[in-house]
């Protein structure tokens, strides 16, 4: 197997817990000049793959290329200082989930942990990409696209679902008592705090991208504006992801440690490209811009759907501590950890029908109603429950910390097996 990313996730909390490493990221610099040029219409079709979708945009235009090779420099992160950190005892034992590939992991990074009161609650590989199926109506949207069908796993409601075998076990791993966590809102550290996004019309110019792990990212070029937004701002040392819907093609491209160059080309990571009329899965222990190989976009937690009163999709989560091992619909994992005492990367969690959400906000009540009826997609290594979403100025910041007195008791584990329709496939039944 290719060489994986190593990542640093979970950047805020007071209490923060170095339990991984920082890598270097490679910098292209120099004077190379690109020519990007706009692309004419080209809407991905039924029968297209990402990859067919990507020739298809290559023949259409033509990657610019630079005059000039530009030298290279080394970026290198700085590791936070460690402090004390909590472990999880388990039985090691070959790992129970679906996935048996091999690749060098990435490590588990900072965790956050946030103790509160619980809220009552009643117990209860192959390398070809799939054929995108017919997209299904309905659906969570972002401008005139779905956020991916209508029928993907991701859009599948949970709330009737039995409950893993292993919810106890995994949620002790996380922890019961630590509460949940916006990983968004207005601004944080003097910079936009979430995951940003931008939209795009499908005549962007398309620029160069390079990537650290090319053998697991889709080649570029990428339609990039010059101002893309990236997490944590232009500044930012952490994860730095892009994301870019072309908003005519409704294509989804993802980037992770993305770095803009002078000659007007990027630099990233790792990055994938999304049909978002598909329902196809990377290949099977391909990473993506996060490591669980899913798109990050689709999980996100929106202002405009909260103020519209409904989320109708599951969210992104993170955990400290992950298994050496990925489910349906995850495609990698990012831990050397065999344990089957600790959620795979795919983990699918809800809130428990009997928390009573009713003294919370309206806003923060459209969160909870979400994690009742979708659930939420263990996606990457980070602080624990911690959930993602994009900045806005509309947030309420003091409102969206109530959501802290949510705790992992409150949670459980759920069986997602029987909504699989095909393994290499994101269709839900």
């Amino acid at each position: 197997m290719p060489k994986q990313p190593f990542r640093r996730f979970g950047r805020r909390g007071a209490s923060a817990i170095v339990i991984g490493v920082s890598v270097a990221l490679s910098l292209l610099t120099g004077g190379a000049t690109a020519a990007p040029s706009p692309i004419p219409t080209t809407t991905p079709g039924p029968g297209d793959s990402v990859d067919a979708l990507l020739r298809r945009i290559r023949h259409a235009t033509p990657t610019p290329t630079p005059t000039a090779v530009p030298p290279t420099a080394t970026r290198t992160a700085t590791p936070r200082p460690p402090t004390t950190t909590s472990t999880v005892t388990a039985t090691p034992r070959p790992p129970t989930a679906t996935s048996t590939v091999t690749a060098t992991p990435r490590p588990p990074t900072a965790t956050s942990t946030v103790t509160a009161t619980p809220l009552p609650a009643t117990a209860t590989s192959t390398a070809v990409v799939p054929t995108p199926t017919a997209v299904a109506t309905g659906g969570p949207h972002i401008s005139n696209c779905p956020t991916l069908p209508a029928d993907n796993i991701w859009n599948a409601r949970v709330d009737s679902l039995p409950v893993h075998a292993l919810s106890a076990a995994y949620m002790a791993s996380i922890g019961n008592t630590v509460g949940l966590h916006p990983d968004f809102g207005t601004v944080w550290n003097g910079a936009p705090n979430g995951i940003p996004y931008v939209i795009v019309p499908g005549t962007q110019s398309r620029v160069p991208v390079s990537f650290t792990y090319a053998d697991e990212s889709d080649p570029g070029p990428y339609p990039i504006p010059p101002d893309a937004p990236i997490e944590g701002g232009a500044n930012s040392g952490g994860d730095r992801h892009v994301l870019i819907v072309d908003g005519d093609h409704c294509v989804l491209y993802e980037l992770y440690a993305a770095y803009p160059q002078p000659d007007g080309s990027w630099t990233a990571g790792s990055g994938a490209v999304f049909p978002l009329t598909s329902d196809a899965l990377r290949p099977s222990g391909w990473t993506s811009a996060d490591a669980a190989g899913l798109p990050i976009l689709p999980g996100l937690v929106r202002y405009d759907e909260v103020r519209a009163g409904a989320i109708t999709h599951a969210l992104r989560f993170t955990a400290a501590v992950t298994q050496h091992a990925f489910v349906w619909p995850a495609r990698h994992f990012a831990s050397s950890n065999t344990s089957s005492s600790v959620p795979p990367m795919g983990t699918r969690l809800r809130l428990k029908s009997g928390v009573d959400i009713t003294r919370f906000s309206p806003a923060n009540q459209v969160i909870l109603q979400a994690l009742k009826t979708y659930g939420m997609i263990l996606a990457d290594n980070g602080s624990n429950l911690f959930i993602s979403g994009a900045p806005d100025s509309r947030w309420n910041d003091s409102d969206l910390a109530n959501l802290r007195q949510v705790v992992g008791s409150n949670l459980e584990v759920i069986d997602a097996t029987s909504l699989q329709v095909d393994p290499n496939s994101g269709q839900a039944r």
